[in-house]
Order: structure tokens, then sequence, then C-alpha cells
């Protein structure tokens, strides 16, 4: 039994069943000229015939895949697309829609060009739909639409943003707390995209890379009512220590809104979400679903076992290596050969000057907790990874953690308490063999995390 092979299969099979373009095949169909949707027990149809014009947007690092699959069905009903994505897709869909790269994990140039392209795309259809020219919009949005599309507010340059987004990300601030605080620094996310392209039809149709599936959170809601306020984006600053960090752009803005001098982002209850509806299409649930089949397949016993796993990675290390001690010892949660499956989003809080991403410093954490004396770890094989194959600033997915890559590693005189103290773990891994490289997987749906008890 090659459990390091069974491993990656497992995973790999995981991020095939969130295929994008798959799903969005699954999930649409055309009947003559009715665009119908199918999302569990919810049922949508549109009669492209009430429609003069028909326009595809997407943003995030699912959505040249997502576009590709909705090209395939609409083929030419599409009159004109713009799809912002990350680097290295190539694009297979027709010369309608044009796809433009911007920056990730931090915004850019290209996200801010990306922004004022889509925003005046939005303005032309606004225009034609009070010309009473009716219009659909399909948006594919997907994880990383926050940075890959930016706007920034009126008084706020791409700086501002750059600097306030770093400084969440360094502290260990959660994808949600991240977002309610960048909602409110754009033109385009928490709702206000929507409003641009508003009277017009708008369906959304989104992969989910939160934790939770919360809409307002994934890519920001650029399509959504936003539940976060002003309030609230100062209180997670606050909360982290960087209120008196950010940029002083970003505190007037927030204490501008505060005071009422700024509207907050479009409520449940503005007329702009009146046409408009959202499907999730894809989630972290089907990733972890597929990579059980497969590691049944492969003669283990599986179990999903959470698909909410979060908070900091080096205490999650400590709760897979304590699943891992009860299923050798007890058969607890499940008995031998086991396949633990979960799935989530953990955060890191940077203190060293190393280089690494969440699944790697987890991946970290737990090799340097192996013991060579207790039996189960002598034998067991985790894996953490990204499903989109980007791990923090780095070119791995993530990482394994077995004794043998301790061992490896302690003869090769690495250290990984001092590592893992320094969040250097993409460098140790990369020494002694440990990294998982996929290469971008077109989709992303959070992370997946493997333990294996052969």
């Amino acid at each position: 039994m090659d459990v390091i092979e069974d491993i990656r299969r497992i995973l790999m099979s995981g991020i095939a069943s969130v295929d994008p373009a798959v799903l969005v095949r699954r999930a649409l169909s055309m009947e003559g000229r009715q665009l119908r949707i199918r999302i569990g027990g919810q049922v949508l149809a549109y009669d492209l015939s009430n429609f003069a014009h028909l326009v595809l947007i997407g943003f995030g690092k699912a959505s040249l895949r997502m576009a590709e699959g909705l090209d395939t069905l609409l083929q030419e009903e599409i009159e004109e697309g713009l799809i912002v994505t990350t680097g290295a897709q190539e694009a297979s869909c027709n010369r309608c829609i044009e796809v433009v790269e911007g920056g990730h994990p931090l915004p850019d140039a290209r996200s801010c060009a990306a922004g004022q392209k889509m925003l005046r795309l939005a303005e032309k259809t606004r225009g034609q739909e009070l010309g009473g020219e009716h219009t659909l919009v399909i948006a594919l949005i997907s994880g990383g639409g926050s940075a890959l599309l930016a706007a920034p507010a009126d008084g706020l340059s791409l700086e501002d943003k750059a600097a306030t987004t770093k400084l969440l990300l360094d502290c260990g601030a959660t994808i949600q707390e991240m977002n309610t605080v960048r909602k409110h620094l754009s033109a385009v996310k928490g709702g206000r995209l929507a409003e641009a392209f508003a009277p017009a039809t708008l369906l959304s149709l989104v992969l989910s890379d939160v934790v939770g599936d919360d809409l307002d959170s994934i890519a920001s809601g650029p399509t959504v009512p936003d539940v976060g306020s002003w309030d609230s984006a100062r209180s997670v600053l606050q909360s982290h220590g960087i209120w008196n960090a950010v940029p002083p752009h970003v505190r007037s803005r927030i204490l501008d809104g505060i005071a009422g001098s700024i509207p907050d982002t479009p409520r449940a209850d503005s007329a702009i979400f009146e046409n408009a509806k959202t499907f999730i299409i894809g989630n972290n649930k089907v990733a972890l679903e597929g990579a059980a089949e497969k590691a049944r397949e492969l003669g283990y016993n599986a179990l999903v076992f959470s698909s909410c796993i979060t908070g900091e990675a080096r205490s999650v290390a400590e709760l897979y290596h304590g699943l891992a001690k009860d299923i050798e010892r007890v058969g607890r949660p499940l008995e031998k050969p086991a396949c633990l499956i979960a799935g989530g989003e953990t955060t890191v809080t940077i203190h060293g000057d190393g280089l690494g991403g969440r699944n790697q410093e987890l991946a970290l954490a737990l090799l340097a907790s192996l013991d060579p004396e207790e039996g189960v770890d002598r034998k067991l094989v985790f894996l953490a990874a990204g499903t989109d194959g980007i791990d923090g600033p780095t070119d791995a997915a993530g990482a394994y953690a077995t004794m043998n890559l301790r061992t490896v590693a302690l003869q090769m005189g690495e250290d990984p308490g001092k590592a893992l103290a320094r969040n250097d773990s993409y460098h140790f891994f990369s020494r002694i063999g440990g990294l998982l490289k996929t290469g971008p997987t077109g989709t992303n749906v959070c992370d997946m995390h493997l333990l294996i008890v052969p």
C-alpha cells in the first residue's frame, strides 16, 4: 500500500469533483430559449426571448472555468462578457468574452483596471436597461474575487487598500473579518456591483470558498445585500489592534461613515435587489464527498469529519493528532484503515520572517509534534492543501506530514520547531521534499485536510 500516493489521489479526486465548468453545466440547462437553474429543490427559469442583451461577468480564481462551462451551454446567446481571474490560465471562451488578470492575494494596478472596466460595462448595461432594452446579467463569482476585482472608493488609493489588506492578513483575521472591512473601502464590494448594474436582471452563480457559505463574504459579496456596517468595520480593526496602523484615509472614511456622511452598503430591503437572484453551485462539502468516494474505492474506511474547520493552524494540528491517536487506540471515529477527511480555512498569525501558507503551517505543526516512540505517529500520513492549488504567497498547494519526513529533516539538521517559530514552513518543506505542488487548479472551495491511519 502506497499511502502517500493514495492520499494524493484522494485529494485530487476531491478537487476534480468541484470542477467549475462541470458544476455550471450540472446546475443549468437550456430548453429552447428557456435557461433553467436547478439547485437542490430550487428551480428558476429565464426566458431569453424577454431580453435584448445577455451579458456575462465573472471574477475569482474559478471564474474562467465557470465561464467556459456557461459558454458551452449558451453559445451564441452571450453578447458581451468580462472575466477577471488569476494569471497562467488559458481561455477557451468565445471571442466576445474578454479575459483579464488581476492581482492576488493583494490587489494591484491590474485589479483596479479590471474594476474600472467592470464599472464601465455596468454603466453601459444600465443605460441600455433604462432605455427599454432589457438585459440579463449573469455573474460568475468565486474566491479570490476580492483582490482580483478592485475599485477603491472615493478618497482612497490602491495603496490604501493593499496596505489594509496586508495588515489584516498578517494579524490572522478571518475571511469574514477581512471582507467586513474591504466592503467599506470599495465601489464594487458589499452589494455595490449589483447597485451599479441595477435595474438590469442579475443572476449570480457562486462557487463558495468561505466556511459556512456566507454569501456576503464570498468575494466580499459584490452582488448581494451586506450585513456589515461602518461600526463593524472599525470593530474588526480595533479588535486586532491595527486601527491606528491602517492608512489615515481608511480611518477617515470609516469615521465619516459612522458619522452618517457616507451611505452604508446596500441592505436586503434595497430596491436594487428586486431583480437579483443568487445560487451557490458548489462548495467545500462537494469536494470532501468526492474525496471520500475515492478513499472508499481505494479500500479505506472514510469519514467526512467537518467542512467547517477554522482557528489557528497550530491548534488545528493538535486536533488532528488527537484524532489519529483515537483511531489507532479505540477505532473512533472510524476503524483502520482509516481516512479522515475535513475542510475549512485555518488562520496563521505571523510572528516570524519566513515564508509559507496556512496549509503548510498546519502540516509543519503536526510534523513537529510527532513522537518516534508513539506507534500511530510512525505510520500516519497527513496532507493539507488549498483546492485552488495555491497556499499563501507560494507556488505550493500545501504539504505532507509523516514520520519519515521528520526523520529526513533531523538528518539534514532541519529543526521543525524553529521553522514553525519563524513561520517558515515553505522553505522547511522545500528542503526536505514535503511540498505538494499541483499548479493552479482553476477551482477554489477552501482547503482540504486528509489524515490516513493505515
